[in-house]
């Protein structure tokens, strides 16, 4: 069993004496993905961050494997609109050589656009390009906050794809928010309900039974996940442990 790439415990964040994010426990493993789900407001985002070291911690610890190399895909894409920007240079920003930045432009199927313009591209190619510059940093861990947004629904399905291959031939580990449910229960390992709190987590079919689960999106969603299906060779328990059955780990107590 590797060591752990982070290990949250009992991970408190406050904003004014409210708990945003509330004594949350997690292990993230190499070949993970694991996807964080909730509504808004649940602390997605603020969890995020503090495994970033961009979030001050309230309570309780983040451990990062030493000398982890984490990768950051930002929800947005924000540039001044007046900024002559190329892709070639976005790139190089980042500090890699033109070499791993075209490497890792191509591993994402955006390396034809190298000298196009950062503000023409499309929502789909800008999030390729987010996730090619994180690519180059060569990560362990790679940190997706709606990975998603403003892509059209058949990018949707790729860029998941994407995600997945891309966590096979580095064998790093994916976190990453989303709320697209259904993408999300066809895309992931391991899905963790946060509403501030940790209100259940696991295996994709097994959390859209959940009754945590059922409270927080509605049963009408629930019944909907529920006739996809997750195909795994193998099954891991919450550790990364493989286990002959897959479980799911819930905690119905409302701080």
């Amino acid at each position: 069993m590797t060591d752990p790439l982070v290990t949250l415990e009992n991970l408190t964040v406050r904003f004014d004496e409210r708990p945003v994010v509330d004594q949350v426990n997690l292990k993230i493993h190499r070949g993970d993905i694991i996807t964080i789900i909730g509504p808004n407001g649940a602390g997605k985002t603020t969890l995020i961050k503090a495994v970033l070291g961009i979030q001050k911690v309230s309570e309780g610890l983040v451990s990062l494997k030493k000398n982890l190399v984490i990768g950051y895909v930002p929800q947005h894409l924000t540039l001044e609109a007046t900024l002559p920007l190329s892709v070639k240079r976005f790139m190089l920003l980042s500090g890699r050589s033109l070499t791993e930045c075209e490497s890792a432009l191509a591993r994402t199927g955006v390396g034809h656009l190298l000298h196009s313009s950062v503000h023409h591209l499309s929502g789909g190619e800008k999030q390729r390009l987010l996730l090619a510059r994180a690519l180059a940093r060569k990560p362990d861990l790679l940190v997706l906050d709606e990975p998603a947004q403003g892509v059209d629904i058949n990018g949707q399905a790729s860029l998941y794809d994407l995600i997945r291959q891309l966590r096979d031939d580095l064998n790093c580990g994916v976190i990453m928010i989303s709320h697209d449910l259904h993408l999300v229960m066809a895309a992931t390992d391991k899905v963790i309900c946060l509403n501030q709190h940790v209100c259940c987590s696991g295996y994709p079919e097994d959390i859209s039974h959940d009754p945590a689960f059922i409270e927080t999106f509605g049963r009408p969603v629930a019944e909907s996940l529920a006739v996809y299906h997750h195909h795994h060779n193998h099954s891991h328990d919450l550790h990364g442990d493989v286990v002959e059955g897959r479980h799911t780990e819930c905690d119905h107590a409302h701080h």
